[in-house]
C-alpha cells in the first residue's frame, strides 16, 4: 500500500507565496509522474504541475511563471512552489503519482490540502 499525504496549505492575501509538499510512503519501488491538481468550488479538478522522474515539467498556462514544481527522488517527496498568489488559485490542492509497487504499477492520490488566497 502506498500513501500520498500533502501538506503546506493555508491562508494567505493575494501576491504571497507558500510551499506545498507531498511525501510518498510505503512499498515504493519506484515513483514515475508525480503531479499536483487543484479542485476550486464547483470546478472540474484540473491539472497544475507535471514533473517525471528524471525532472522534466509541465504547467497549465495559468500557473506559469508563478508556481514551480520540483521532486526529490531520494525522499520520495514533491514540491510546488506558489509564488504571486492569486484569489482565483484557491482551490484544494492534490497530489497525483504513478507509482510501482510490489503489485505493480497504480496511480495514486493524497487527501488533498486547502489554499485559500483571500485578502
Amino acid at each position: 500500500q502506498v500513501q500520498l499525504v500533502e501538506s503546506g496549505g493555508g491562508l494567505v492575501q493575494p501576491g504571497e507565496s507558500l510551499r506545498l509538499s507531498c511525501a510518498a510512503s510505503g512499498s515504493i519501488a519506484r515513483i514515475y509522474i508525480m503531479a499536483w491538481y487543484r479542485q476550486a468550488p464547483g470546478k472540474q479538478r484540473e491539472l497544475v504541475a507535471g514533473i517525471t522522474s528524471g525532472g522534466s515539467t509541465n504547467y497549465a498556462d495559468s500557473v506559469k511563471g508563478r508556481f514551480t514544481i520540483s521532486r526529490d527522488n531520494a525522499k520520495n517527496t514533491m514540491y510546488l512552489q506558489l509564488n504571486s498568489l492569486k484569489p482565483e488559485d484557491t482551490a484544494v490542492y492534490y497530489c497525483n503519482a504513478d507509482v510501482l509497487g510490489p503489485n505493480g504499477k497504480w496511480d495514486y492520490w493524497g487527501q488533498g490540502t486547502q489554499v485559500t488566497v483571500s485578502s
